[in-house]
């Protein structure tokens, strides 16, 4: 028994003496900065619109994370030579209306840069994705999951990649009754300037991958798209979730998990280590230089499901701004001031078009948004003022990225 202690003792000191050793290594950041072309998108062989979105890679020490690649020019060939030209939308984007392709021959993408560079991709077939067969989710103790179910009867399919873009409702912790037209405030037309209730969106962050190479029968059962916290903004009233789903050949699936890999399972020392992604995109004019990105051809397949606050349990998310407060003592049309001056903190603080508020902003003002009107008692009284907010997406729902109209497919 002694001497098991004395071991004991003498690995504890070593344990103790090798994390004492420790140091923190930070290697350092490349900093030349460059710029190799990305490329992302899908050529649509469909009736669906063909996007490709075009960027370059910066630094990591910018403050962007990526910068669009304008003015290029991008055409899908087939090999047939018929070539069907993208059009330039914005910020990046290559877009065409439904091509259409014959699903008997193969594509590449070609594209030339403002800077004299050619990329190519390799000729690819067109794989056609099968019916999404339902996206469902599925309620928790601590939130809900959602999740894909397709499959090939004729078994020929066997890779998939999912992409998603949600939607869902969010509210301002105020209610704003008024609102100034840049001299008197009014209230506020609820129609045309709501900002209580927003429509908030995003898209998927992460690769969804799924394969059948290995089962019997081509069938993805319950693929786990995202998990939603039963804190989130997105519970506060209503969900809505649109899935699209691609069919890969077993080389695009292999460049998507590679990329998987290397950007969502690097960090400790249990996980894969990164590897070079095998993209069939390159540069024609100089093989040197790498191109992130692979191109597939193929239909895609999309469902949108809703999910709506009395389907879920009675849920708290936590809010935006926490400390929401109204300022107290502001805003009257007339406060004296003392030696006979009156301020009218309407002007001052709300009514944007007055030469007090624009002084009091050159000074680096933060503006007030009116909240409620405050009366002479009893409260249908005349007003004589406002509670206001200093902070705006308190009272603000666009000032957090929302719309305050619902989408075209908004159902409730």
């Amino acid at each position: 028994m002694r001497k098991m202690v004395i071991i004991s003792f003498i690995l504890v000191s070593l344990s103790s003496l090798c994390l004492g050793c420790k140091r923190a290594y930070a290697p350092p950041a490349t900093t030349t900065d460059y710029g190799y072309l990305v490329v992302e998108g899908v050529v649509d062989a469909g009736t669906d619109s063909t996007d490709i979105r075009l960027s370059r890679t910066v630094k990591i020490s910018s403050k962007t994370s990526s910068v669009p690649e304008r003015g290029a020019i991008a055409t899908v060939e087939s090999d047939q030579n018929i070539a069907y030209p993208l059009i330039e939308s914005a910020n990046g984007n290559y877009v065409s209306a439904r091509l259409n392709l014959d699903i008997s021959h193969k594509y590449r993408l070609r594209i030339k840069t403002t800077d004299g560079k050619e990329y190519l991709s390799n000729f690819v077939q067109v794989v056609n994705s099968p019916p999404i067969d339902s996206i469902n989710f599925v309620i928790g103790s601590n939130g809900f999951n959602v999740y894909a179910n397709t499959h090939d009867p004729k078994n020929n399919t066997r890779y998939y990649r999912w992409t998603y873009q949600e939607t869902w409702i969010i509210h301002s912790y105020y209610y704003s009754q008024y609102a100034s037209n840049g001299d008197t405030v009014l209230p506020r037309d609820e129609v045309n300037n709501n900002i209580f209730r927003c429509w908030q969106s995003d898209t998927s962050s992460t690769i969804s991958l799924a394969s059948s190479a290995k089962l019997s029968q081509d069938v993805i059962a319950n693929n786990l798209l995202i998990s939603v916290s039963d804190t989130s903004q997105k519970i506060t009233e209503g969900y809505s979730i649109k899935v699209t789903q691609y069919a890969l050949t077993s080389d695009a699936y292999n460049f998507w998990a590679e990329l998987k890999k290397n950007t969502e399972q690097i960090g400790s020392v249990f996980d894969a280590q990164p590897s070079q992604l095998n993209s069939n995109i390159h540069c024609t004019t100089d093989a040197s230089i790498p191109v992130i990105g692979y191109i597939s051809v193929g239909a895609t397949k999309s469902q949108r499901i809703f999910l709506q606050q009395r389907q879920m349990p009675a849920w708290t998310p936590k809010l935006y701004y926490p400390y929401c407060v109204l300022v107290k003592g502001c805003c009257s049309y007339e406060l004296y001031q003392g030696g006979g001056n009156y301020l009218n903190q309407v002007d001052a603080y709300i009514n944007y078009t007055s030469p007090i508020y624009e002084g009091r902003v050159a000074a680096g003002f933060v503006p007030y948004i009116p909240v409620d009107a405050v009366r002479v008692p009893p409260i249908f009284g005349p007003i004589i003022g406002f509670t206001v907010t200093s902070i705006p997406g308190c009272v603000d729902c666009t000032t957090r990225g929302g719309r305050n109209h619902p989408p075209s497919f908004w159902q409730f």
